[in-house]
């Protein structure tokens, strides 16, 4: 594990990414770099009408990313491991379910003069649920602003994810199928994905307990 310097927990919400990143971050004596989407302004605005406010909450989280990995840049980058709970390279995937065009390509100017900014993982951990279970347990947490979530804009999200890792190689992933596993409540489940990370030998790797 000493080589994983940079790690990121990524997955479609729902998937329990920040969940397992702080207990990852926790395991690595780890800097957490995590998403503030309450810092959002109009984060809940969009969750009720999303044409409308696709944009500002697209570039609002945009800039925030890019913000929160510009220390990664610095020569001491790295004095300790840090853990994240977000990937820029996927920020596109929202764009694209939620904007216009025209939204979009404004959009993708800015981010492109943004990426390169962005340090390469040592590894993403990936995690996979299907659109049922992600809604489930976005349901079940019952967090204020997610209350008015589509359940086909989840579905949407869980079909870009799964598309964007596919063709996703600037980094190693490990694919983790989510839904019978439960890192925070059972520490055999957490273990197992600790050793599986360990001896990960390819780029791309599958862990499913099926």
């Amino acid at each position: 594990m000493e080589r994983i310097r940079y790690l990121v927990v990524e997955g479609p919400i729902g998937a329990g990414k920040t969940t397992l990143a702080r207990k990852l971050g926790a395991r690595l004596a780890a800097d957490l770099l995590l998403e503030q989407p309450g810092e959002n302004p109009f984060l809940e605005r969009f969750y009720r009408d999303m044409t409308r406010y696709a944009l500002p909450t697209q570039l609002f989280f945009l800039f925030q990313r890019a913000k929160q990995l510009e220390p990664l840049a610095q020569p001491d980058m790295f004095a300790r491991s840090v853990v994240a709970d977000f990937l820029l390279d996927k920020d596109p995937l929202f764009a694209r379910i939620t904007l216009s065009a025209d939204e979009f390509a404004l959009y993708r100017q800015i981010y492109e003069s943004l990426r390169l900014r962005a340090p390469v993982p040592d590894l993403v951990v990936y995690l996979q649920a299907s659109a049922d279970v992600l809604i489930e347990r976005v349901r079940r947490r019952g967090i204020g602003y997610e209350r008015a979530i589509d359940e086909d804009y989840l579905a949407l999200l869980a079909e870009g994810y799964t598309r964007f890792f596919h063709q996703y190689s600037a980094a190693p992933v490990l694919i983790v199928n989510s839904e019978n596993l439960n890192f925070v409540e059972r520490d055999p489940d957490f273990e197992l994905l600790i050793e599986r990370m360990r001896t990960m030998k390819s780029r791309r790797e599958y862990f499913n307990l099926g």
